[in-house]
């Protein structure tokens, strides 16, 4: 059974008329969470599709790099999509009914604020409606600034980047601990831990650019170190 048919069944309530966020207080009961993941997915995304008032081709394109999207499966996507767009509730209520879903776990949020960025990102430009949009997701999922600004740079050509920023450690800390927090995130980034917590195989693919900004960081402190 794909996760699309799944997600179908997932949503069946919406047919007698519950709104597409009381899906997601039934789905944190739900032990397969890649359905929770691609639902949070689709309907973020339609909201903030609606930031800046256009739905390109290359975000289409880009949703489809996230999931890989059966012909036969369009539809049950679309409707969720659509009813996401028309739903009267605000991206504020769907982002906090995700956090609540995933509840301290907040692992699967980077993943899903990452996908979003490379959804907003398709097109080639970062309009500041499009930042306002997930900054606000990002809060809400309770990053703080630091955690924003790092996952922003991954994406974002133009954007400041700090390596202390991408390793969450201050600038005065000590070479060990930087270490010991490169370590940590690399292992958080692979695959295997990524799937484990929920994330589409599909979408696992997203993470090359965390894993790049990590090593990255990495590299940078280590050389003006020495």
């Amino acid at each position: 059974m794909s996760i699309w048919t799944r997600m179908a069944e997932a949503i069946a309530a919406l047919a007698k008329g519950e709104g597409l966020s009381a899906v997601f207080e039934k789905l944190r009961a739900t032990p397969d969470r890649t359905v929770a993941f691609a639902i949070a997915v689709i309907a973020l995304g339609a909201k903030m599709a609606k930031a800046d008032g256009t739905v390109t081709k290359d975000e289409v394109v880009a949703f489809r790099e996230v999931f890989v999207l059966p012909r036969a499966e369009e539809a049950n996507a679309a409707r969720v999509f659509n009813l996401a767009r028309q739903d009267v509730a605000g991206y504020d209520l769907y982002a906090r009914r995700i956090k609540a879903m995933y509840g301290d776990d907040d692992a699967p949020l980077c993943d899903l604020l990452e996908g979003l960025f490379h959804i907003a990102m398709a097109d080639g430009v970062y309009h500041p409606k499009e930042d306002d949009f997930l900054h606000n997701v990002a809060t809400i999922f309770g990053f703080d600034e630091r955690r924003f600004r790092t996952i922003r740079a991954q994406f974002v050509a133009e954007a400041d980047r700090d390596p202390y920023d991408v390793l969450g450690v201050d600038p005065d800390a000590p070479m060990e601990e930087v270490r010991a927090a490169w370590r940590a995130l690399v292992r958080e980034t692979h695959p295997d831990r990524m799937m484990a917590r929920g994330v589409p195989e599909e979408a696992v693919k997203l993470a090359e650019r965390r894993l790049v900004a990590i090593n990255r960081a990495w590299e940078d402190i280590q050389g003006a170190g020495g």
